[in-house]
C-alpha cells in the first residue's frame, strides 16, 4: 500500500481491502525505520492514530470524507498546528505551540487527513538545502536508494554515510524526504524562492507551486508576504491535483486569497499535445547548469515537439536581473516580519533584564541563526532612509518588469514554460556546506524565484536520473490562475516520461515487505 498513489489509496481504504489505522501504523513503523533521514522534527504519533480511528468509523457507517479520508499527510514546521509543537526550526520558536491550524492544515483535517508530524527545513524557511536548522540536516532518501548505490558501488546503509549522503534540496527538504521514502502520500511545504520545486527535483518527487492567492497563507509563519505560497508535495501530479483542490479557495483570513469559485482540480488526460505551445526561455541557459540537466531539458523539448506541440524559444529579456531583485525584495520583508519575534509574546527571551533594549538584543542572537541574522542585517540596510528609493523602491520596479516578461511570453501564444528546476542533480552534504548559505541559496534559487515574484502556478516534475541514478527535474510555468491546464501537461509530461520508482528495500527492513506487491503498481495506473 505504501508505495501506491493517493488516489490508488484512497480507493482501497473505500473498498476496506486495509483499513485507515492499519495505514496509519505502516507509515509510522516506516517514520521510525528512517529516522536516520531526519525528515521529522515532531512525530505526532497520538495525534495520527486518534484520527486514524475517527476515519475508520467513518467508513464503517459508509460516510468517507472524501479522497483525503484516512491519508496519512506530513505538514512543513512553518505551518500552524493547533496543540502541536511548531518551529520553523529555530531555537526563537522551540517549544512554541500555536493556539489555532493553518487554513491549509484545517482543510487538510476537515477531509479527515491523518497528521503523521511536522517536518525539517531551513531555519525560517531560509536555504535551499535543509542543512541550516537546529535539528540537523535532512539526508535524502537517494543516498541509500539501489539505484544510487550500484553507481558507487558502495557498502550497504551504515557505512561512510557520515560523508557520502546527499541533501534533499531545501527549504522544504523534510517534506520532501517523507513523501520520497513513503513515510506519507502527500505534504505541505512552503514556497518563496523555490523551496518546494527544489526539494521535489532533488528527490525525485512532484512540487507544485499553486498561483499567488489560490492557496491561503493565514497560519504560514511568514517570510516574505508577497512571494510565500503553501506547496504541495506528492509522488505523481494526479495527487498533486487532489490535494490542490482541497486547499484552494478564498479565505477570509487571508486577503490576498481570490474571491472568486475555485473549480475541482481533475484532470483530464491529455492524448493531443499538438494544440499546445512550450516556450523555452533562452536566458535560462546559464553557464552553470550541469551538461546533465541541459541534455534533458532538450529532450523533454524534443518529446513535445516529436508529439506535434509547437515547442519555440521565448526570451524574459530581465532575468539577469531577477536573484539581484529578489535578494532585496525578500530581505527586506523578511526584516519587517522577523520583527516580531522580540521576546515578548512568544517564543524564546533571554535572561537579561538589564532594560528593555537589551532584553530584545540578546533574545534575537541566541533565538536566530546567522542566516536569519544576515538576512534581518541586509534587508534592514536596504530599508534605510536613505537607501529606501535606491533599493527596495527599485527592485519593485524591476520586479514589475519581471511580472511583465512572463505576461508578454504567455500573450504571444506560450501556454507553458518548459525551464530546468536545479542546476544539477542532489550534491554530497560535505560538498554542499563549503559555500555559505547565500550564495547557495542564489544558485539554487536561479530558475525558481522568478516564478514567485511573478505570482505564477509551477511544478517540478521527475523527468529521469542521472549517470549517478539520482534524480533530475524539470519545471513547468503556467499562466496566472490556470494551475488545472498546467497540471494536465505535467501529467501528460509524467506519464510520458516513466520516472523510476526509488528502490529502498536496504533501509526498510522489515517493511520491504510492504513494498514488494506494491511497487510494481506505482508506475501511475491513470
Amino acid at each position: 500500500m505504501l508505495g501506491r498513489t493517493l488516489r490508488e489509496v484512497s480507493a482501497a481504504l473505500k473498498q476496506g481491502q486495509i483499513t485507515p489505522t492499519e495505514l496509519c501504523l505502516k507509515c509510522l513503523s516506516l517514520i521510525k525505520k528512517t529516522k536516520f533521514l531526519n525528515a521529522y522534527i515532531t512525530v505526532s504519533e497520538e495525534v495520527a492514530l486518534k484520527q486514524a480511528e475517527e476515519s475508520e468509523k467513518r467508513y464503517k457507517k459508509g460516510h468517507s470524507l472524501g479522497d483525503l479520508d484516512g491519508i496519512p499527510v506530513a505538514v512543513k514546521d512553518n505551518f500552524s498546528t493547533s496543540g502541536i509543537e511548531t518551529t520553523c526550526a529555530s531555537n526563537m520558536l522551540k517549544g512554541y505551540v500555536p493556539p489555532y491550524n493553518a487554513t491549509v492544515v484545517q482543510k487538510l483535517l476537515d477531509q479527515g487527513a491523518l497528521l503523521m508530524g511536522k517536518t525539517n527545513l531551513d531555519e525560517f524557511a531560509m536555504g535551499s538545502g535543509s542543512t541550516d536548522g537546529i535539528f540537523g540536516p535532512v539526508k535524502n532518501p537517494w543516498s541509500y536508494s539501489k539505484q544510487y548505490r550500484e553507481k558507487r558501488k558502495q557498502k550497504p546503509h551504515g557505512e561512510n554515510e557520515e560523508t557520502n549522503w546527499l541533501i534533499t534540496g531545501g527549504s522544504s527538504g523534510g517534506s520532501a524526504a517523507a513523501v520520497s521514502a513513503f513515510t506519507c502520500f502527500a505534504a505541505l511545504g512552503s514556497d518563496t524562492g523555490g523551496s518546494t520545486r527544489n526539494p521535489a527535483a532533488h528527490c525525485g518527487v512532484v512540487g507544485l507551486k499553486p498561483s499567488y492567492g489560490l492557496v491561503s497563507r493565514h497560519g504560514l509563519i511568514p517570510l516574505v508576504n508577497s512571494m510565500d505560497v503553501p506547496g504541495i508535495l506528492t509522488r505523481c501530479v494526479d495527487d498533486a491535483a487532489t490535494v490542490l483542490g482541497v486547499l484552494a479557495g478564498h479565505d477570509c483570513k487571508d486577503s490576498t486569497t481570490v474571491q472568486d469559485p475555485v473549480k475541482s482540480f481533475i484532470l483530464p488526460s491529455l492524448t493531443d499535445v499538438s494544440k499546445l505551445c512550450i516556450g523555452i526561455p533562452k536566458e535560462y541557459l546559464v553557464p552553470e547548469l550541469s551538461s546533465e540537466v541541459q541534455s534533458l531539458w532538450s529532450k523533454a523539448a524534443k518529446l513535445f515537439e516529436s508529439e506535434g506541440a509547437k515547442v519555440i524559444e521565448v526570451s524574459l529579456p530581465h532575468t539577469s536581473y531577477s536573484i539581484v531583485c529578489y535578494h532585496v525584495l525578500c530581505t527586506s520583508e523578511v526584516a519587517s516580519n522577523m520583527a516580531r519575534f522580540d521576546g515578548l509574546e512568544y517564543g524564546h527571551r533571554c535572561d537579561i533584564n538589564v532594560s528593555t533594549e537589551a532584553m530584545y538584543a540578546a533574545t534575537r542572537r541566541e533565538g536566530f541563526n546567522d542566516v536569519v541574522r544576515g538576512r534581518i542585517l541586509s534587508g534592514n540596510f536596504f530599508l534605510l532612509k536613505e537607501n529606501y528609493e535606491n533599493y527596495f523602491i527599485k527592485a519593485q520596479k524591476v520586479r514589475r518588469l519581471i511580472a511583465n516578461d512572463f505576461v508578454n511570453v504567455f500573450n504571444s501564444g506560450v501556454d507553458v514554460l518548459l525551464t530546468p528546476t536545479t542546476l544539477s542533480e542532489a550534491v554530497p552534504y560535505m560538498e554542499f556546506i563549503k559555500e555559505d548559505n547565500r550564495t547557495r541559496s542564489a544558485q539554487g534559487d536561479i530558475f525558481t524565484q522568478a516564478v514567485n515574484m511573478a505570482g505564477l502556478p509551477a511544478v517540478s516534475v521527475p523527468m529521469a536520473l542521472s549517470n549517478q541514478g539520482l534524480p533530475i527535474g524539470l519545471q513547468f510555468i503556467g499562466r496566472a490562475f490556470c494551475d488545472q491546464q498546467l497540471l494536465t501537461v505535467a501529467k501528460w509530461f509524467e506519464k510520458q516520461v516513466q520516472f523510476p520508482v526509488i528502490q529502498l528495500q536496504e533501509i526498510m527492513g522489515d517493511c520491504s515487505s510492504v513494498f514488494e506487491n506494491d511497487l510494481a503498481s506505482v508506475s501511475l495506473k491513470q
